[in-house]
């Protein structure tokens, strides 16, 4: 059986993330140790309980503990002021006290909204990550970012709060429709891109076979992601300096999942993707990558069957401006000026602040006149 741990190391608050198939059955044992009172509060969402839920319930049983759960409706539409009320007061209503833990089980967004809602609930309660999708797995689980959108863009309202424990079952990959899949998959090619040419290079050949279930593939994916997020974790936990490389794609992906309306026409991992080649276009433009390398980009994400351009989001799409306008919004804009993550190449992606805009424009013109 293939089983990793990488530890997030930071000092009292380090936590393990545990990857491998069949850790869902091995829930209960593995939480036990981190509990006051054999008891907790799982938050999830209606797809991922009618599949999974029952095991959760049955592993915890077997360690002896209670639990309690609540299951949202799905959808990016749920990580919002409402779904955040919902879930703060029923975990009020259940008693949740402050050594109790919260279970997030599910994908990025009940991840972010349960560890948010954790972080609020009585000025800080414990919880632990579950997740079951790609994009949580390599990404939204590790880390402590946790938080709701607003109308006025992604991720706006939110707090760091470090999970105790993630508990990443690959198993659970195989439940995935095969779009939500390449969604994760598009913030896995994101670590090759901003800091690990090798492995960019080993996704070039093992992508295809990893998408088709090899289970050996996925594991070393989700282990090889989450090093490289624990390691910028650590050193940089309030993304103050490095971590922001982790945004790598998301500036204009994010200005894309409002544009859309933080609907299904753009999963968030199909705006990072679609991100990321235009950050690769933008560096090649102001003459800090080879030119050839945004194609070579392209060319993998197509292979994959990704989206990869403005081309492929559905319905209508707001012009360049009103695209830079929602840029704007982005929570990395420092003295009203937009951060970008651009490369010198594949694996050397850095944090630019003063980028011509004209040039970003000039960009988003050109490829949404191509749509």
């Amino acid at each position: 059986m293939i089983r990793e741990t990488v530890e997030v190391g930071l000092g009292a608050r380090s936590y393990d993330i545990e990857i491998g198939p069949g850790l869902l059955a091995e829930a209960g044992e593995r939480i036990a140790p981190l509990l006051k009172r054999p008891r907790v509060a799982v938050l999830t969402e209606q797809r991922v309980a009618g599949l999974h839920l029952e095991a959760l319930e049955a592993s915890l049983a077997r360690a002896g503990i209670e639990q309690v759960s609540l299951a949202l409706p799905p959808g990016e539409a749920t990580k919002g002021w409402a779904g955040l009320e919902r879930a703060v007061e029923w975990l009020l209503a259940q008693k949740v006290e402050r050594d109790d833990l919260v279970v997030a089980f599910g994908g990025g967004v009940i991840g972010d909204l349960g560890g948010f809602a954790a972080a609020i609930l009585r000025r800080g309660v414990g919880f632990v990550q579950v997740p079951t999708t790609l994009l949580a797995q390599v990404d939204s689980a590790v880390g402590g970012k946790t938080g709701i959108n607003s109308v006025r863009g992604k991720n706006l309202i939110g707090a760091f709060h470090q999970p105790r424990l993630v508990l990443a079952d690959t198993d659970l990959l195989g439940t995935l429709p095969k779009r939500d899949f390449l969604a994760g998959y598009g913030e896995v090619v994101k670590y090759g891109l901003l800091g690990d040419a090798a492995f960019f290079e080993w996704l070039e050949t093992q992508g295809p076979g990893l998408a088709a279930g090899d289970v050996a593939a996925r594991a070393r994916a989700v282990r090889r992601s989450c090093e490289m997020k624990a390691e910028i974790v650590a050193r940089d936990e309030t993304e103050r300096g490095d971590r922001a490389l982790l945004n790598l794609g998301h500036t204009f992906g994010h200005a894309l999942e409002a544009a859309t309306g933080y609907s299904d026409r753009l999963l968030h991992g199909e705006g990072v993707a679609v991100g990321c080649l235009l950050a690769f276009q933008l560096s090649a433009r102001l003459g800090l990558c080879a030119q050839e390398l945004p194609g070579r980009l392209a060319l993998h994400l197509r292979t994959m069957g990704m989206k990869s351009s403005l081309a492929d989001v559905p319905g209508a799409l707001p012009d360049a401006d009103g695209l830079l306008e929602l840029m704007a919004q982005d929570k990395k804009v420092q003295a009203g000026r937009i951060t970008f993550i651009l490369a010198r190449a594949i694996g050397e992606a850095f944090v630019a602040r003063d980028v011509d805009m004209d040039v970003v424009r000039g960009l988003l013109v050109e490829e949404l006149a191509a749509r």
